[in-house]
């Protein structure tokens, strides 16, 4: 029985329950994303939703946190909850999470930098999800700003006050950096993690080693020995902030992965999640402040729905690590994360790329989700055949693509296409037909562009095509 069946079986029909479940739900995957202090002012446009704070059991386990329990007398009956809205979406949907770096000692003017910046990606047709970290102190293009390090970006919205302000900037500064279009944003406060986690009685974390954890505030450092533990939210807050090892950004970095699955796998052990439901109205108070989403309430519940009842095994997370950027100062004598570009690249389409944007149930009515989409397609000769462009301008359009302007190119033997824009599959649809390699494929996402395709026609496509 599926993950949905089973909550649909199980839980009130009421609709601040819903809500809260929405909740829940993006909250489990969005949750992990820590580091945060206190989340600015409501940027226009956007929706808050919110979720509770119990404390930790420790049933499963050691809790280096407050004793408590939960009888089978606190677990809900049974009831109905309506299905929600079905999904119907059949792109791509990427999600930018950000958690703000607001130090003490800063006022509520203070403009914040973003302490954390994780892009999650779901792709519906091949039923998976990808996260990606990006190091705080990467160094990259800000649009109007020039290069800083990556968490000014929220800064300087907040700071000049830009439209959308900082979660905007943020998101256009990921999507230039990493040629990947951002949907939607999320921001997490610090508060609000730690209530949640509190709230699904901590993660369950088994240590090898010794692991000592810092807590905030003074006499709070614990060291645990090799076992099997259950962390409330201020320990496993602690524990994904750590920054003592000797990789620092980077081994956080993959700590926080960790903890995102923890997280996951606490929320969807099904005797939590009636009394998660059943708390509702202590969930909204404790957290309605504490997330932030440009999402209305609908597409919350749609896409966390889809997003809950991806098997484990189809989530990929990655960092960028050591191993992507140089370790550089800044002209201003900072310590800097100077990215490789081709690395960078290769990464990018590993989690989110071409390779297999489309499952085999998708690959037959590709064409159909191309004239969905309409692709805006430039279309250059660089064949030894005159006018070839003119020919495949002509025939692309019956396949659903709408050409905004041919021209001519310089020789080339192979055919090659540039993205710019967020047309998953007439990219697709071309790299299939042309038989394109990765190495034929460059990636330049610019929002705003006349084409969100630019063609390139080799000797290749002029020798063997299947054009009438």
């Amino acid at each position: 029985m599926s993950f949905f069946k089973r909550l649909s079986q199980n839980f009130p029909k009421d609709w601040s329950s819903r809500l809260v479940l929405a909740g829940l739900l993006v909250l489990s995957l969005v949750g992990a994303f820590l580091g945060y202090r206190m989340v600015r002012r409501l940027v226009a446009g956007t929706t808050a939703f919110t979720l509770p704070g119990d404390p930790v059991t420790s049933s499963d386990g050691d809790t280096p946190g407050e004793d408590s329990s939960t009888s089978a007398e606190d677990t809900p009956s049974g009831a109905t909850l309506p299905n929600p809205d079905p999904w119907d979406g059949t792109s791509r949907v990427n999600l930018l999470v950000m958690g703000l770096d607001l130090r003490e000692g800063e006022t509520e003017t203070d403009a914040p930098r973003s302490d954390t910046m994780i892009l999650l990606s779901m792709d519906p047709l091949n039923n998976t999800v990808s996260i990606l970290a990006i190091p705080r102190d990467m160094w990259v293009a800000i649009p109007g700003f020039g290069y800083y390090k990556i968490n000014s970006a929220y800064h300087f919205g907040e700071l000049y006050d830009l439209p959308g302000g900082g979660p905007e900037l943020a998101s256009r500064t990921v999507e230039e950096f990493l040629g990947v279009p951002i949907d939607y944003y999320a921001q997490v406060d610090f508060q609000a993690f730690v209530d949640f986690v509190d709230h699904i009685n901590g993660i369950k974390v088994t240590f090898d080693e010794p692991y000592t954890i810092d807590r905030r505030g003074p006499g709070n450092t614990v060291t645990l020995e090799p076992g099997t533990y259950v962390l409330d939210g201020e320990y496993a807050l602690a524990m994904a902030r750590d920054r003592k090892s000797e990789l620092d950004d980077f081994d956080r970095s993959n700590r926080q992965m960790e903890v995102i699955m923890l997280i996951r796998d606490r929320i969807l052990e099904f005797d939590q999640l009636p009394t998660l439901v059943m708390n509702a109205p202590a969930i909204y108070e404790d957290l309605s402040t504490g997330i932030r989403m440009n999402m209305g309430l609908n597409q919350i519940i749609q896409l966390a729905w889809k997003a809950m009842d991806i098997p484990s095994e189809n989530f990929t997370t990655a960092v960028i690590g050591p191993e992507y950027v140089t370790i550089e100062i800044s002209p201003d004598g900072l310590d800097i994360l100077r990215p490789i570009p081709d690395k960078i690249r290769q990464l990018r389409d590993e989690l989110f790329g071409t390779g297999g944007i489309l499952g085999p149930a998708a690959a037959g009515d590709l064409l159909s989700l191309v004239a969905a989409e309409q692709p805006a397609v430039r279309i250059l000769n660089g064949s030894y055949q005159s006018g070839l462009e003119d020919t495949t301008a002509a025939w692309l359009q019956e396949q659903g693509f709408t050409v905004v302007e041919v021209g001519s190119a310089p020789a080339t033997t192979v055919s090659s296409v540039l993205l710019q824009g967020a047309t998953p599959y007439g990219l697709q649809w071309l790299v299939d037909t042309f038989g394109m390699t990765v190495g034929r494929i460059e990636h330049a996402y610019t929002p705003g562009a006349m084409a969100d395709l630019v063609l390139t026609l080799g000797d290749d496509w002029a020798a063997n095509n299947p054009m009438p």
